[in-house]
Order: C-alpha cells, then structure tokens, then sequence
C-alpha cells in the first residue's frame, strides 16, 4: 500500500473545517432571532400572518436547525480527523486497523472505518 500523504489530507480537512464553520455562522446569521421574532405570533394566524406564512417559517427554521446539527457533527468528525493525523493512526480503520482504502479517504476524509467494516455496521 502507498503511504498517504496526511499533509494533503489536513489541508483538506482544514478547508473543509472553514467551510462547515462559515455555513453555522451563515446559519446563524440568517436566524438571529426566534420564530415569534420573525412572525410576529405565535401558533396562532392573525390578520396579519396566513397560517401558510407561519408554517412556511416554521418549516424552514426547523431545517436551518437540521443543517446546524448536522454541520456540528461533521465538525467534529473533522477535528477527530485532524487530532488521528496528530497521533498517526489517520487512515487506519478503527474497527479492523486496516488501511483506509484512500477513495474512500477521498470521498470522505474524516472516514473512521475501512468500507467492508462500515457495511458490516449499516447491516448490523
């Protein structure tokens, strides 16, 4: 197997870590307030407010939740990625210890199983 080139790998999860932070702070930035902030009501319609508006809101608060969750969790896949690059055992599957095939290092660079023992686990 050729060794990986982790000084590729952590620029990668460097610039991937800046984009996931950016889109959170994007998040927030578009949802500074709450829900009763941006409709003016709560649950209940007024003259003002269609329900459709309220639920539309509503929606679309309830994914920008989604996407942060979502976004923290593959921040810190990132930086368990980055702290494996300091204690060398980046690239080494966590359940067998086998190499990481590298496409899939490419595809997902925070990858902490090799793809038979992920699979094992999806069926499992």
């Amino acid at each position: 197997m050729t060794t990986l080139d982790v000084d590729r790998f952590r620029s990668v999860l460097l610039d991937e870590r800046d984009r996931v932070r950016a889109a959170i702070e994007y998040l927030h930035e578009e949802n500074p307030g709450s829900l009763l902030e941006e409709t003016g009501e709560h649950v209940s319609p007024s003259a003002e407010n269609h329900m459709g508006d309220t639920a539309s809101a509503t929606f679309d608060r309830e994914l920008d939740y989604t996407l942060e969750d979502n976004s923290e969790h593959v921040l810190g896949e990132i930086d368990a990625a980055l702290k494996r690059i300091d204690d060398g055992t980046f690239g080494r599957c966590g359940r067998c210890g086998e190499p990481i095939d590298e496409a899939r290092l490419e595809a997902l660079p925070w990858a902490t199983m090799c793809i038979e023992c992920r699979r094992r686990e999806e069926r499992a």
